[in-house]
């Protein structure tokens, strides 16, 4: 990616950081249920819900928001060849 795409956001740099948005928030998952699990009682269950529900729950953010860039591409490319086809009719 160049400066001009960096600068007039053709090209979305986001979706590379989604890979890590959800490494990040899988970790905080599991270190915060393994701080609950220190604390005993009830939170002791809330601790291994969180370990194995707060992956689970993030990966599912992420795919969301990966899901909404596929629409961004998939309209930008349904644009484009719309725009073609409208140029070679203009041609006829």
């Amino acid at each position: 990616m160049n400066f001009s795409q960096f600068t007039s956001f053709d090209k979305m740099i986001t979706p590379s950081f989604i890979k890590i948005i959800f490494w990040l928030g899988a970790g905080l998952s599991v270190l915060s249920g393994l701080a609950m699990l220190t604390q005993g009682g009830f939170a002791v269950i809330m601790g291994l819900g969180t370990i194995v529900l707060g992956p689970i729950v993030t990966r599912i953010y992420c795919e969301l928001l990966i899901v909404i860039f596929k629409i961004y591409d998939n309209l930008v490319e349904i644009n484009s060849k719309v725009e073609k086809k409208s140029t070679e009719q203009e041609l006829i």
